[in-house]
């Protein structure tokens, strides 16, 4: 077992401050945030360099998502799938090169077509609509998304009415989508 952490984030801890039983990865940046973490077996993610853990590769692409916590989507690859995963964005770096060829997207579902984006002194912080992402699917090939980190908007919906909206604007692209939940694998 291992534990990626794709940004550190006083919000989005999830425990690890108190520790892990298993090897901690992540990105230099996201080390300093967690520095005063009482994790015993910390393990550095360089940016876009693959790394392999359980037989699997996992290759980290930086994201913009904030300002106070620098965030990566990881590219993860077993035997010829590869899918990527980013909870949290409002920009891929090197988009097409994470996409590409990838089987499944599981990003951002903070919201669903209202943008949360804004600039701060110049950079862009928040959150991508899914509507957005699932267009980066469609112009890259990724046949199916997964709506996971839900925000209000889908945690508060009606479910039959939210999920005949979020496969209408799929199907418009040629994109299949499946909004995660507990327990799913």
């Amino acid at each position: 077992q291992a534990i990626l952490v794709t940004h550190a984030h006083p919000d989005h801890a999830f425990g690890l401050e108190e520790g892990a039983p298993c090897p901690v990865y992540a990105t230099e940046d996201s080390w300093e945030d967690m520095e005063d973490f009482a994790i015993d077996d910390r393990r550095a993610v360089p940016p876009r360099e693959p790394l392999e853990i359980a037989g699997m590769t996992f290759e980290a692409f930086p994201v913009q998502h904030s300002t106070r916590a620098p965030a990566v989507g990881y590219r993860v690859t077993a035997g010829r799938v590869s899918i990527f995963y980013v909870p949290d964005l409002v920009w891929i770096r090197d988009r097409e090169e994470a996409l590409s060829g990838a089987r499944l997207y599981i990003g951002d579902g903070a919201t669903v077509r209202r943008s949360m984006v804004r600039k701060i002194d110049g950079s862009l912080i928040g959150h991508t609509p899914v509507r957005t992402q699932l267009t980066w699917c469609q112009k890259l090939g990724v046949p199916k998304m997964i709506v996971t980190h839900c925000g209000s908007g889908i945690v508060e919906s009606d479910e039959r009415t939210l999920g005949a909206e979020l496969r209408e604007m799929a199907e418009e692209r040629g994109v299949e989508v499946e909004i995660a939940h507990d327990g799913m694998e």
